[in-house]
C-alpha cells in the first residue's frame, strides 16, 4: 500500500490543463489555462532541463508526466520513448528499440508526438514502429511493425502524421500500399478497418462534427477526405494532388464551417463543409508560381491559426501573413516574428486574447494578431537552436512545444526544458 501511494502521490498535486496529444487537448492549438503570464522576461529561466537525443517529436504532458521521443545512432541506431516527472524532469521510464532510417531524409529522429489517454501512451516512430504502453510504467501493452504488416510506401520524410483517437479506435495514416489509413482497437491493437491506397503525406488527421456525424478529416498526397471514423467509409473528397512531391505538414484547420489547408509547394485552399449532409465544396484556392513566388500561404511545418474572418500563418520563407478567409487575399505581411529563411517556422497557440508563438530560433513570443497587423507584446529566449534537425543557419527548433500546468515544455536536439509561465501575482 505504501509503494502504491508513493507512485500516486506525484499525480495528486497536479492541477490544470494538460497537453496529452499533438497540438493540445482538442488538437487545435488552444490552451485554455488561466492565471498565466501576460508578459515575459528577456530570458526565461527553465525550472528544469534534462538531456535527450535528437528528434522532431513534440513533448506531450498528462498525468503528471512528460513524454517525448528521440533517436540516437551510436553505438547502434535506436528510437526511444521517454517519460519524465513533469515538475522535476526526473526520468521515470524509457523504452528503446533498434530502428534503421534507411531511405528516409532528415534523420534527426521521430516525428510524432506521444498520445496519452486513459493511462495508456501511444507512440509511432519514423519507420512505422508503433507501441501502446502503460503510461505510468512503460510496460508494453501491445506493439506493431506497420511496415512489416502493411508494406509502407515510405514517404521521403518517413511516417510523420500523428495518429488520432476516436472512442476505442486508434486511427493511423500508415501509408501502406493498400492501406493508407488503418484503425486499430486502441486497447488490444487488433485491426478494425483499413481503407484507401492514396500516397502518404505528413499532415495529422483531425476528427470533427459535421452534419450530425463524426467525420475523420485526413490529407493524403492526392486529396483531402472526410470519412467515417467508425468504418473508414468515404463521405467526401477534395482532389489536391501534389504538383511535385507531397509536402503537406500543416494540420487541416477547422474554423466554423470552413476548412483551411496549406502546403509548401501547393499553396492553400478553403473548403465549405456542408451542415445538412457531410459534403465539402471549394470556396477558393491560391497557389503561387513556386515556393518562392507564392500566393496566399505556402506553409510547411507550421499549422496556421484562424481568428474571426481571417487566417494567420507563416509562408515558405518566414513571412507572417494575414489572409481573408473569404477569398484568400493578403491583408498584411510581417517579417519580424521569425528571421527570413527557407522553411522558417512558428508554432501558434491561442490563450485568451493572446497568441503564444514559438519560433524556430527557440524564442517564445506573446502577441496579438488582428487584421490591422501583428502586435508583439513580449519575446523571451527559451531554448537554443540545434543543428541535427537542420544543419543550416545555426540550427533550428522545429518541434511543437507543450503548454500544461501553467508551464511550457520545449525540446531541441540536446535537451528537454520546462519553464514556469504562472502569472507573477498568482504564485
Amino acid at each position: 500500500m505504501i509503494i502504491l501511494l508513493a507512485a500516486l502521490l506525484p499525480n495528486l498535486n497536479v492541477q490544470g490543463v494538460e497537453w496529452p496529444q499533438w497540438r493540445g487537448p482538442t488538437r487545435d492549438g488552444v490552451w485554455t489555462e488561466s492565471g498565466v503570464r501576460k508578459s515575459l522576461p528577456d530570458q526565461l529561466t527553465p525550472r528544469w532541463r534534462t538531456k535527450i537525443g535528437a528528434g522532431y517529436s513534440g513533448p506531450t504532458v498528462a498525468g503528471g508526466k512528460v513524454y517525448v521521443m528521440d533517436r540516437v545512432d551510436e553505438p547502434t541506431e535506436v528510437e526511444r520513448v521517454h517519460c519524465f516527472q513533469w515538475d522535476t524532469g526526473k526520468p521515470i521510464w524509457t523504452h528503446e528499440y533498434e530502428c534503421s532510417y534507411a531511405g528516409v531524409s532528415y534523420q534527426a529522429g521521430p516525428r510524432c508526438s506521444v498520445h496519452i489517454v486513459d493511462n495508456l501512451a501511444y507512440s509511432l516512430g519514423t519507420m512505422g514502429h508503433m507501441f501502446c504502453f502503460e503510461a505510468a510504467t512503460g510496460e508494453i501493452v501491445w506493439q506493431k511493425d506497420l511496415n512489416a504488416d502493411y508494406a509502407i510506401d515510405m514517404p521521403i520524410w518517413g511516417i510523420s502524421a500523428a495518429p488520432v483517437i476516436e472512442d476505442d479506435l486508434l486511427i493511423v495514416p500508415v501509408s501502406g500500399k493498400d492501406a493508407w489509413l488503418v484503425a486499430f482497437d486502441r486497447k488490444t491493437g487488433k485491426e478494425q478497418w483499413k481503407a484507401f491506397s492514396d500516397r502518404g503525406n505528413y499532415s495529422a488527421p483531425i476528427i470533427i462534427d459535421q452534419a450530425g456525424k463524426r467525420v475523420l478529416v485526413c490529407w493524403s498526397g492526392d486529396r483531402v477526405i472526410g470519412a467515417s471514423p467508425e468504418t473508414g467509409a468515404l463521405y467526401w473528397e477534395y482532389p489536391l494532388k501534389a504538383k511535385s512531391m507531397p509536402l503537406a505538414c500543416a494540420t487541416p484547420l477547422l474554423h466554423g464551417d470552413r476548412l483551411f489547408l496549406t502546403a509548401f509547394y501547393d499553396g492553400c485552399a478553403t473548403l465549405k463543409l456542408g451542415q445538412d449532409s457531410p459534403t465539402a465544396k471549394e470556396v477558393w484556392r491560391r497557389r503561387g508560381q513556386n515556393e518562392r513566388r507564392t500566393d496566399g500561404l505556402h506553409s510547411i511545418i507550421s499549422t496556421p491559426i484562424a481568428l474571426g474572418d481571417h487566417v494567420y500563418g507563416v509562408d515558405s520563407y518566414g513571412e507572417l501573413r494575414c489572409l481573408s478567409l473569404a477569398d484568400g487575399s493578403r491583408i498584411w505581411e510581417d517579417k519580424t516574428a521569425v528571421p527570413r529563411n527557407r522553411w522558417a517556422t512558428i508554432h501558434f497557440v491561442k490563450n485568451g486574447e493572446h497568441i503564444w508563438m514559438f519560433n524556430e530560433r527557440g524564442e517564445l513570443l506573446i502577441g496579438k494578431l488582428t487584421p490591422k497587423g501583428f502586435e508583439e507584446v513580449d519575446r523571451s529566449k527559451l531554448i537554443e537552436p540545434t543543428r541535427v534537425q537542420l544543419n543550416r543557419r545555426g540550427g533550428v527548433c522545429w518541434s511543437h512545444p507543450a503548454f500544461a500546468y501553467k508551464h511550457v515544455f520545449a525540446r531541441n536536439d540536446n535537451e528537454l526544458v520546462c519553464a514556469d509561465l504562472t502569472a507573477p501575482d498568482k504564485k
